[in-house]
């Protein structure tokens, strides 16, 4: 009778998978010995596995250059990091190592540019696509950039004042783009972005403000939609829309070169997962390169701005189960030493999934469970997975602990959770390992930061 762990997982899905196999009853991740993290450093903890991102940056890359390829697309095309998936050093330090380009949404950003900058690991000529409502600081900032030496920075306006605030603080040259609002899904309880100027309002704007003018010329037009890149009808008549607002500037004589196509691509959530990256670049390439055919027009360079896809796969969150309570002859409830809505915020916020996998006793009998966090709060729990709509772990054991891993959510978790300040219930943030390769290719690591002490948070509330 196959009513083990292990058993569950292979009769469910195609496994192991790439990123997934099991070693002697334990679960490795990309090659990295789990149990032996739990070992040396305890539970719980976040993890970083460094080469996934340059592996990500890569990959899209080669997908691009596939298509464009078999395409016959004579334009360029340019990778871009959002800071706010994740703004920790060892995330744009190793950007960097992969020459990706850098999207900013803050006057705060532009600091980590610059720090990047001054240590030598971003040169002038990376891109800086300047998104977000524009402050005076934020400009402020932007003009710093370009005492700097970086010629390649590009604002995007956002809104009518912007343009003004530009013209007032920037003295040199340079160019600029618009940012396209565009219409949200019916299921929005809004019709459009508040970002960026409408559809309508584009065309009428370049030629009131911008055309002819002595400073910004426009290069770039950007789009955005909150859903990502997605195969259905939603995305593709907003990029048609897009499309036709690039055509509309061509035919005024705007110098459109750039189109940056916003709005990122899935990540893997379920072991189910599936998503054809390649066939959704082709399509976007081909709509682009239609529309500059049809107005004559040299094919424009892309840029996409990927920051969720660039950072989650590398990283991961890892808890101990510390005890199991039956509430009733129905439910049973395994209480993890952490917080779900202190380190995985988005599972509580936004009902988000990742993939979640114990880490030991693969061979042990499995029984249903809903996961409760430390937080005296209600909705601090975890119930179900997408792809069963309940959560399946190897039974409870007291004397033989049960380790648990989160996995690919390696962006937001810590900005949206405020890593290092102040907690629901003062859960502490957990300690963060950095992992990645040696010179000889072995799999190292090291402790980044250590666990958020008591003194820590109360030298935060005045204590």
């Amino acid at each position: 009778m196959k009513n083990k762990y292990q058993d569950l997982i292979e009769q469910t899905f195609e496994f192991p998978q790439e990123e997934f196999e099991v070693v002697n009853n334990e679960l490795f991740f990309r090659g990295i010995d789990m149990m032996s993290l739990i070992n040396e450093y305890g539970t719980p903890f976040r993890f970083t596995f460094l080469p996934q991102i340059g592996r990500q940056i890569e990959k899209c890359r080669d997908w691009f250059k596939i298509s464009m390829n078999e395409l016959g697309y004579t334009g360029k095309y340019q990778y871009c990091y959002c800071t706010k998936s994740s703004h920790f050093n060892f995330v744009l330090e190793e950007c960097a190592k992969h020459n990706s380009n850098i999207e900013t949404s803050s006057a705060f950003d532009i600091d980590i540019v610059i720090s990047l900058f001054r240590k030598g690991l971003l040169g002038e000529d990376t891109y800086v696509i300047c998104n977000g409502f524009k402050t005076e600081k934020y400009i402020a900032k932007i003009k710093e950039l370009i005492d700097l030496g970086f010629d390649k920075i590009i604002p995007i306006i956002d809104n009518f004042a912007e343009f003004e605030l530009l013209d007032e603080f920037i003295d040199t040259p340079m160019e600029i783009g618009i940012r396209i609002a565009s219409e949200e899904e019916p299921k929005f309880e809004f019709y459009t972005s508040r970002l960026g100027i409408g559809y309508k309002d584009v065309a009428p704007f370049y030629k009131w403000k911008i055309k002819g003018h002595k400073k910004f010329k426009l290069t770039m037009l950007h789009f955005f939609v909150n859903t990502g890149i997605r195969d259905n009808a939603y995305y593709w008549n907003e990029l048609r829309k897009f499309s036709n607002v690039y055509t509309d500037l061509i035919r005024e004589d705007a110098n459109v070169k750039y189109l940056n196509v916003g709005g990122g691509f899935p990540v893997k959530n379920s072991l189910a997962f599936e998503f054809d990256y390649q066939y959704m670049i082709s399509e976007i390439i081909l709509q682009i390169q239609t529309s500059a055919n049809s107005v004559g027009a040299k094919h424009p360079d892309i840029f996409t701005e990927f920051g969720s896809f660039t950072v989650s796969e590398s990283g991961g969150m890892v808890f101990t189960v510390l005890d199991q309570k039956r509430q009733n002859d129905r439910e049973q409830w395994n209480m993890i030493n952490g917080s779900f809505m202190t380190t995985l915020p988005d599972t509580w916020a936004i009902n988000k999934r990742f993939i979640m996998l114990p880490i030991n006793r693969w061979n042990g009998k499995y029984e249903r469970v809903f996961l409760g966090g430390l937080t005296c709060d209600s909705d601090d729990y975890y119930n179900s997975e997408q792809h069963i709509n309940a959560i399946y772990l190897p039974e409870f054991k007291k004397e033989r602990p049960l380790h648990l891993g989160f996995f690919n959510c390696g962006a937001y978790q810590e900005s949206i959770s405020g890593y290092g300040g102040i907690k629901h219930c003062l859960i502490p943030s957990p300690k963060v390992i950095l992992i990645d390769y040696d010179e000889e290719g072995n799999i190292k690591h090291e402790l980044f930061r250590k666990e958020q002490t008591s003194e820590e948070m109360l030298a935060i509330l005045g204590y």
